[in-house]
């Protein structure tokens, strides 16, 4: 029964399930039963999902890496291992959590997600642009439908390039086989990316990637689709991989146009330091 509900219920993985049935907040042609049951093509199966707790957003005294600030908006260098925005799993120590500590922010993303104009992943270390306001953000997120805001990422990635560039095109949506992962599929969203190989070295490359397109895991995805995933990536790479704390991935620069002046702004991030340290160690290895 578990299996045939998570099958059905599209934001429902099978662990939720087993816990509302656990929990008896399913029934079977009125009847509570255990997952293990086996579903007839006539049971009438009830599923109540139960009141969540509400998240509360506290702001929180957490150091932030200010890159730059005025009245609109702010650039943050967002550490590896930070969540950007408080959801079930992480309620609190988020990024969010620690700016609201620092300034008023937009409203326009919704409680939870107040200033986000866009997000990189938890390990991904980098630059993140946040809004103040709510003019600001939209014209903020204007941008970055229009591709305006030259978001540039270093990474270190598995394998030996034969070609110095390259552009990925090709479509993202969740993988059918596993809820927790994106993947290439047919009818997915639009997604592009593009990649220079700054260095070779034996069997990894350091790349730059540019996104046009802004889906979930894209870098990480299009690169394993190419055969040369994202180095220390959990949940895209190999096992037999740099040894890290996530992905060898870093949100470097970023540009945009001032909301009210229409000044264009350009800000860069130094790589982390254990990126560095990694890069070192294969460009020594690699004489």
């Amino acid at each position: 029964m578990d299996k045939v509900l998570s099958e059905k219920i599209a934001d429902a993985s099978r662990s939720r399930i087993d816990q509302l049935i656990k929990e008896s907040y399913v029934t079977v042609n009125g009847e509570s039963r255990a997952s293990k049951y086996q579903v007839n093509p006539d049971d009438k199966i009830q599923v109540t999902f139960p009141q969540s707790k509400p998240l509360s957003l506290t702001a929180e005294n957490i150091p932030l890496d200010i890159v730059y600030e005025d009245d609109d908006l702010l650039v943050v260098n967002k550490p590896a291992g930070m969540v950007v925005h408080p959801s079930a799993g992480h309620a609190d120590h988020t990024l969010v959590n620690a700016l609201l500590a620092h300034a008023p922010l937009s409203t326009i993303n919704g409680e939870f997600r107040p200033g986000i104009v866009h997000r990189i992943d938890k390990d991904t270390s980098g630059l993140l642009m946040v809004a103040k306001n709510n003019f600001a953000h939209e014209k903020l997120s204007a941008q970055l439908k229009l591709h305006k805001t030259g978001r540039k990422y270093l990474a270190i990635v598995h394998g030996r390039f034969s070609e110095k560039s390259g552009t990925i095109n090709a479509p993202i949506g969740r993988d059918p086989k596993n809820r927790q992962k994106q993947a290439v599929v047919a009818g997915g969203r639009e997604a592009v990316t593009h990649f220079t190989v700054l260095e070779q070295f034996d069997n990894f490359a350091l790349i730059q990637a540019v996104l046009e397109t802004g889906r979930t895991h894209q870098i990480r995805v299009h690169m394993a689709f190419i055969g040369h995933p994202v180095a220390a990536d959990p949940l895209y790479g190999p096992k037999k991989t740099l040894p890290g704390k996530g992905q060898f991935l870093h949100a470097a620069s970023l540009a945009l146009t001032q909301p009210h002046t229409g000044k264009e702004l350009v800000f860069t991030a130094p790589l982390p330091e254990e990126f560095q340290n990694m890069l070192t160690k294969l460009r020594n290895m690699s004489h």
